[in-house]
């Protein structure tokens, strides 16, 4: 996978397709289209209101895209001063068509109050809405023949319901996922803590124990007490590299990373990694979860699989990783028990079956 497709699978659909949206409102302003086709005013003020119109919708389309790929800010992220003065534009363009169109520029406050909504502060989302339905409403009932422009109000009042409701449920949506990769990253950092405190607590103890015995032994028996020594390396040198595993594991939290890091040290072995799916499918608290899973399965092949090719297949509520090695002996031991306690945890079922005449198969769905 790619640096550019990583990227895109971390966008939102709501940042990907979002703009799609106010494309299709634009078909709105075929009101002010044929009002200008059919405008009795002066030739100066119609080529004054198609000039407006064409910039209304080129402002508009680009200040959404703007917003949705994130540089312009708005909705859930501060808005930058360049959306500020897009929707300033988008009045005065508006604002300009009214000696060619007349009423029928009341046609424009819905993309006004629409921008207003996805584009900038919820603020300016609840002003713009007052002021759209108070300005449409006073607008409408002191022109001559009001009651042909009732529509555009009932249209300027639903929408401000349905921007209100999206909006809102939108930013609902969010801040529960931010609270749940807060959660999960706070279980992490507790799973991390424990893991460590294990590793580094066992490691420790040995250690002690076995340097008092080298201090009484190192002038009764010098042989043994470098053997002793011998094994303080090996420990000191295994709780090392347990704690650079596990900080690594942290640090590579996110499944893209991840499986980059996978690959590379596969492929120091001779082993094949490939990927069969989007780590989009997953939700940040399951990709969390995934990566923990992948890091102890990739270190298994390591150890004990002597495979050739590894595969991970990631769908919706499901995270598979698949090895042709010489396949399970059916004990677990502590990477298998780490595995399934983490998987537990997020509230996933964990498997491991053997794949096929040969090999493992490591399976969490959620």
């Amino acid at each position: 996978m790619t640096d550019g497709t990583t990227h895109r699978s971390r966008r939102s659909p709501w940042e990907r397709y979002g703009w799609v949206m106010a494309v299709i409102w634009l078909v709105f302003l075929v009101y002010p289209v044929i009002a200008l086709v059919n405008s009795p005013a002066d030739s100066g003020w119609v080529i004054t209101g198609w000039t407006a119109l064409v910039a209304f919708v080129v402002i508009y389309v680009a200040g959404f895209i703007n917003g949705m790929s994130g540089s312009g800010g708005g909705l859930m992220t501060p808005p930058k001063p360049i959306q500020w003065w897009a929707f300033g534009a988008l009045i005065v363009c508006g604002a300009l068509t009214i000696p060619s169109v007349g009423g029928n520029a009341l046609s424009f406050i819905p993309f006004i109050m629409s921008f207003a909504s996805y584009g900038l502060t919820r603020p300016a989302h609840w002003i713009t809405l007052a002021a759209g339905i108070a300005i449409t409403g006073a607008t409408i009932f002191l022109m001559p023949g009001w009651i042909s422009y009732v529509a555009i109000l009932a249209v300027v009042v639903m929408l401000g319901v349905v921007n209100t409701v999206s909006t809102t449920l939108i930013i609902r949506s969010t801040e529960a996922e931010t609270l749940d990769r807060e959660l999960a990253t706070s279980e992490a950092r507790e799973g991390v803590a424990r893991d460590v405190h294990d590793l580094v607590g066992h490691s420790l103890t040995v250690v002690k124990l076995k340097a008092q015995l080298v201090r009484k032994l190192i002038d009764s028996d010098p042989e043994r007490a470098k053997a002793e020594l011998a094994d303080i390396e090996a420990l000191t040198t295994e709780a090392i590299s347990g704690v650079r595993t596990t900080v690594a594991g942290v640090r590579s939290a996110e499944l893209c990373d991840q499986l980059n890091t996978c690959r590379e040290a596969l492929k120091s072995d001779d082993v094949r990694l490939r990927v069969e799916g989007d780590p989009a499918a997953l939700s940040p608290v399951q990709s969390l979860t995934a990566s923990w899973i992948l890091r102890e399965a990739t270190t298994n092949v390591l150890r004990h699989a002597r495979a050739k090719n590894v595969t991970v297949r990631i769908a919706p509520g499901k995270f598979t990783v698949t090895d042709d090695g010489r396949g399970h002996s059916g004990s677990e031991g502590n990477g298998m028990r780490g595995m399934r306690e983490r998987a537990t945890t997020s509230g996933a079922t964990f498997l491991v079956a053997p794949a096929g005449d040969r090999g493992t198969r490591v399976e969490v769905t959620w």
